[in-house]
């Protein structure tokens, strides 16, 4: 008796030893492990390295919660996930927490409260419940704001195509919250913003036509007037953009930008190819900015021509007249392409439709060591029309063919990458006044590995006007159609992927797939299976009793 009494209490001992070791091992190795199939739960390695390196606490408010939708339930669920991982990589670096804007007292104050959020960058959406059998409309705040030390930052997390389903919007915005999230707390915890250039001395765009571009690019980065012919200047910038040059460039600025590229510059070309405009009729002729040879040594050409589209956006025609007063319809006009299919890419990734003006068609050419990826493409039903071309918007007032508009997937957008071989290679180098610029700079004829974006349309990041007050408007508005298009989801996005040297924006890529039930089977077969849920647990309840009956008589019988 007194063996098996210390049997039992060394058994005990060495248990409670063990459960004491694994819990010491536990804390000082902690691990997760995430056994869904798309890796949900698992945050990407750029993502954890921000998060291991941070010094200070971050904050995040989230204003989504309180009664709410399905779908937007399962967003609050995703974020409240995400942030949890967030909390526990970052050693408690990150610290959350969930507010109801509902509880902000009367009317006044929440809407006081939700323009508050709104300037931080957080938009209300209004969405609608059915509460007692009726259709009751709700505004929610579906974002955060991020705090570090003393700056802050609002995040939107309801993103997507909004061509899609809500339940698909939805989906895509859960997808992306661990790249919203990760993004902000990036550009917060920066040292030194990156320093953009924004070229100037060609007829760029400049002033109140990119006043709303510029102020997204202020919100997160240094940004500067670089003109072509200043070295120190180019050299001092992280990324160039060259907003719709109209002049021609000299072959000392060529040179200047090529030897830019070649030390690892990136550059952003958005550039028109053909005179157009909708403001009057005229014949659409190529610009002459001898950038043809460069672009082409880099791998890309842009076409003379104009892609038209029938999915487009609409232009304001006059139709007719009212006694003295016009008549103004809004009708499709082809040469303002919505573009909404896109490369398997983390910088267009679930957006929505972009909207471009007058835009060209874009060929890639052999370009060793290059890698080209077309990030946008025109529909099914588009066609191109070669320079010179005459713009009438009384073609409008004409029923449209879709006979002629026989192509599709017309490239507009291209992303370059590698290391690139200069235009003047073997060639002689350009004279700046009297001095070479050879004496200046050392000649590099093969570059550092960079990038380069070329977007055929430079007005992608002109900003529209208020007719009435003649204020800019946001970015990819169209103040006609009462839309918002995803130009600046697309332009920021092709900027943090240029200069993203840690490759948060990766995370762009996690895909969570949509498992949905098949409504119309459920409705098919919801008696089968009512019964079977009902009877099933009681018929196996009642065989395992009189197995088990059974086996006791058989067991105990002989006593």
């Amino acid at each position: 008796m007194d063996s098996k009494r210390l049997e039992d209490i060394l058994a005990f001992s060495i248990g409670l030893v063990a459960l004491l070791l694994l819990n010491i091992i536990s804390e000082r190795y902690f691990f997760r492990l995430d056994l869904t199939e798309e890796k949900r739960f698992s945050l990407s390695g750029p993502t954890r390295k921000i998060l291991n390196n941070l010094e200070e606490t971050v904050y995040v408010e989230v204003y989504l919660d309180g009664d709410l939708p399905s779908g937007f339930r399962r967003l609050r669920a995703a974020i409240g996930e995400t942030l949890e991982e967030f909390r526990i990589v970052s050693d408690n670096h990150v610290q959350y927490s969930f507010i109801n804007p509902d509880l902000a007292g009367s009317a006044r104050s929440r809407n006081e409260f939700m323009m508050e959020i709104a300037r931080k960058g957080v938009q209300p959406t209004d969405v609608f419940l059915n509460e007692n059998g009726r259709q009751i409309q709700k505004r929610i705040l579906p974002g955060a704001v991020v705090s570090y030390g003393v700056r802050e930052q609002g995040v939107l997390l309801l993103k997507g195509n909004k061509g899609s389903s809500p339940e698909v919007q939805l989906n895509q915005s859960v997808e992306g919250v661990e790249y919203q999230l990760a993004s902000v707390i990036r550009a917060l915890t920066k040292e030194k913003p990156e320093v953009i250039g924004l070229s100037t001395g060609h007829g760029e765009l400049t002033g109140s036509d990119i006043f709303s571009f510029k102020k997204l690019l202020e919100e997160k980065y240094i940004v500067k007037e670089v003109a072509m012919d200043d070295r120190f200047n180019i050299d001092g910038t992280d990324l160039l953009i060259m907003a719709k040059p109209v002049t021609k460039f000299q072959p000392h600025e060529k040179y200047r930008l090529d030897q830019y590229i070649m030390k690892g510059g990136k550059v952003l070309f958005l550039l028109d190819a053909l005179v157009a405009s909708i403001d009057s009729t005229a014949i659409s002729f190529p610009y002459d900015l001898d950038l043809d040879d460069q672009l082409f040594r880099y791998g890309i050409r842009i076409n003379k021509d104009l892609v038209m589209d029938m999915l487009s956006a609409s232009a304001p025609v006059v139709v007719g007249n009212m006694g003295d007063q016009p008549q103004i319809r809004l009708l499709p006009w082809p040469f303002y392409p919505l573009i909404n299919t896109y490369a398997a890419h983390p910088v267009v990734r679930n957006l929505d439709a972009v909207k471009l003006l007058f835009v060209s068609s874009i060929d890639t050419v052999k370009a060793p060591g290059i890698k080209k990826t077309p990030l946008l493409f025109t529909s099914g039903y588009s066609r191109r029309l070669s320079a010179p071309i005459r713009i009438d918007l009384d073609e409008l007032k004409k029923p449209l063919d879709p006979g002629s508009f026989n192509q599709s997937g017309i490239p507009v957008a291209c992303l370059l990458e590698g290391s690139f071989t200069s235009v003047f290679k073997n060639r002689p180098l350009p004279i700046s006044g009297n001095t070479n610029t050879e004496a200046e700079n050392d000649f590099i004829a093969s570059g550092v590995p960079t990038k380069i974006m070329v977007i055929a349309d430079g007005d992608i990041v002109r900003n529209a006007f208020d007719p009435r007050s003649g204020q800019p408007l946001p970015l990819g508005f169209d103040y006609y159609g009462q839309y918002t298009f995803a130009n600046e989801d697309f332009i920021m996005n092709a900027i943090e992927y240029m200069l993203d040297d840690k490759g948060v924006i990766l995370s762009r890529n996690k895909e969570i797939v949509l498992r949905p039930l098949d409504k119309v089977k459920i409705q098919a077969e919801r008696q089968k299976w009512q019964v079977l849920n009902l009877l099933l647990p009681v018929i196996i309840l009642v065989i395992f009793g009189v197995i088990r009956t059974f086996v006791r008589k058989k067991r105990y019988a002989s006593f």
